[in-house]
């Protein structure tokens, strides 16, 4: 049977929290599938056909590294449809500190009301990703700020081009 997991963010920017959470799911599932979230009332930095080109770049070579594939997609709506639609059993969520915490557990028990075949599992991110947020990026990117220490490298260019692109 093959363990598939669903990893769901707006991911505007991936961030290097964004990749430790994704390193994470590759050692516990044979698939993990990182859902792009579309959502209508925001307007993202970077345009959803580049983020998911962002992360299939930051990830080549993860899921080779633990036997484990991983693709890309984008979704619009409930994550736990999301989940089923993908064929995922699990939702990978990231922590980063208690607030996190609280709002995920919130969230958690939402989605197991709705979808009690579809467990959640979280990663508690590691000490030297955990202070980064993809708001935070951005805010430090657009006030021209040095974003190197939070974001893959090729994130940067990215951010830079969406930024000129206002």
């Amino acid at each position: 049977m093959i363990r598939t997991a669903l990893y769901t963010g707006s991911f505007d920017p991936v961030t290097l929290g964004h990749v430790d959470v994704i390193r994470a799911g590759t050692s516990f599932c044979d698939r993990l599938v990182i859902a792009i979230g579309a959502h209508p009332g925001k307007t993202p930095l970077v345009p959803l056909e580049q983020r998911v080109a962002l992360i299939e770049t930051v990830c080549a070579g993860l899921d080779e590294a633990r036997s484990c594939r991983f693709e890309v997609v984008s979704f619009a709506g409930l994550a736990v449809e999301a989940a089923r639609a993908h064929g995922a059993g699990l939702i990978l969520r990231g922590l980063r500190d208690s607030a996190d915490f609280d709002y995920e557990m919130q969230m958690a028990g939402m989605n197991l009301a709705m979808a009690p075949e579809i467990r959640t599992i979280f990663h508690p991110s590691s000490p030297a990703v955990r202070h980064i947020t993809a708001t935070l990026v951005r805010q430090i990117a657009s006030l021209g700020g040095d974003v190197s220490p939070f974001v893959p490298p090729e994130a940067i260019e990215v951010l830079r081009r969406a930024l000129s692109g206002r």
